[in-house]
């Protein structure tokens, strides 16, 4: 059962002027409610708690994992491999559905859906005058059942950091500074535009609006649907994570050091606040902003100013993007051997989870059929509440 602070409970009145009035009223405030929660980051349907006791499920061996966070939808996880390989893997016990070899390397995290998964590679560029022009980027669209390509598109750069998409269309930037939505049943372009730097941050979309970061500092702002420009704002410092989107604020961190947070509509700075060395991602709870710093420190900030409510310090750097539960952050420390899950509300240890010597990498953790997945060097470990836990009422 979720429990919320008081801060974010909803009580609903009774309104006047009749039950036709009172329904409509209740319906839209239970609607604001749950647009509210979501908005802090709670999800109703994952139902795994970090903080209770977790044990290896399975493991999927392999050293050629990468830095790149796996897909996963409807109990499959798409797992990128070093050389072009794609593993296809059933989540609740890591069968082997398929794989793939497409040749080149990956260059941005997959994306999957009912459709299937969407892989984003590269491949070796040549700087002779012959080859200079010549496509390195390429978008398939792979079936999810078999791994088959449904299509195929090539790019002049390669897509990098992940991709991100809505019901219809994916969306990524590339690494000469190009910004493209994709139809994602055909592979035809919606839309493009250029930029002056290249892209290495996840795309966010919120509120029919795409924000992506780049490595000049600039945050920018693109309408979803035909993809004009709408603002953007300047760091001092390449954006390598993604953005949130809470409490009517646009929030992110640089490599600048500072994490800040901008009005929705407007762009306009409402607050920044400053960590020990850059930021590579940011979480929306609802305790407050989680910031993972190369400082090693985890910190959490009020919405409202950017206040500090506490810091912590872990064994190694965080690159990897936090995953948040009702009550608990999950962060994968750098060179460390063990995942750390911390309290929202203090910062406490809660949990550890052994990976292996130097386990770690850069990939984030993710969620799939109440199992949790953590990408380490020597493959892809689940873990899962045990089986005599589970069956408690």
């Amino acid at each position: 059962m979720w429990k919320f602070k008081e801060k974010y409970s909803y009580q609903l009145k009774r309104p006047s002027g009749g039950g036709a009035f009172a329904a409509r009223t209740l319906r839209l405030s239970l609607a604001s409610a749950l647009i509210s929660l979501l908005c802090h980051g709670i999800s109703f349907g994952q139902r795994l708690v970090f903080s209770q006791p977790l044990t290896a499920r399975w493991q999927y061996a392999t050293a050629d994992t990468t830095n790149l966070t796996p897909a996963t939808f409807d109990g499959h996880v798409y797992l990128p491999l070093a050389a072009g390989r794609l593993v296809a893997l059933r989540a609740a016990d890591g069968q082997l559905l398929w794989q793939t070899d497409l040749g080149g390397e990956f260059s941005a995290a997959p994306e999957g859906d009912e459709r299937g998964v969407y892989i984003a590679t590269e491949t070796a560029a040549h700087e002779s005058a012959q080859t200079y022009y010549r496509a390195t980027g390429a978008l398939r669209a792979l079936s999810g059942k078999s791994g088959v390509t449904l299509w195929m598109r090539t790019l002049p750069r390669p897509f990098s950091s992940a991709l991100t998409s809505n019901a219809t269309t994916l969306y990524g930037g590339t690494t000469d500074g190009r910004i493209y939505a994709i139809n994602k049943t055909t592979g035809e372009v919606k839309w493009q535009a250029q930029y002056t730097a290249p892209f290495a941050s996840q795309p966010t979309l919120h509120g029919g609006r795409l924000y992506l970061g780049s490595e000049d500092g600039a945050l920018l702002v693109f309408d979803e649907q035909q993809g004009n420009i709408l603002w953007r704002y300047q760091t001092h410092g390449p954006l390598r994570g993604p953005v949130v989107v809470a409490n009517q604020l646009v929030l992110f961190g640089s490599t600048d050091g500072y994490v800040y947070a901008l009005d929705e509509v407007t762009g306009r700075l409402r607050w920044r606040a400053r960590t020990g060395a850059g930021v590579q991602a940011v979480a929306a709870t609802g305790e407050g902003l989680i910031v993972a710093s190369l400082d090693n420190f985890v910190y959490l900030l009020s919405y409202r100013h950017g206040q500090r409510v506490w810091k912590r310090q872990l064994a190694g750097r965080i690159a990897a993007q936090p995953l948040t539960s009702a009550d608990s952050a999950l962060f994968v420390p750098l060179g460390g051997d063990a995942c750390v899950v911390l309290a929202l509300h203090d910062g406490k240890t809660l949990n550890t989870l052994e990976v292996g010597p130097d386990g770690n990498t850069s990939a984030s953790p993710i969620v799939a059929a109440d199992v949790l997945l953590i990408t380490t060097r020597h493959g892809l470990m689940a873990f899962a509440v045990p089986a005599t836990s589970a069956q408690q009422p």
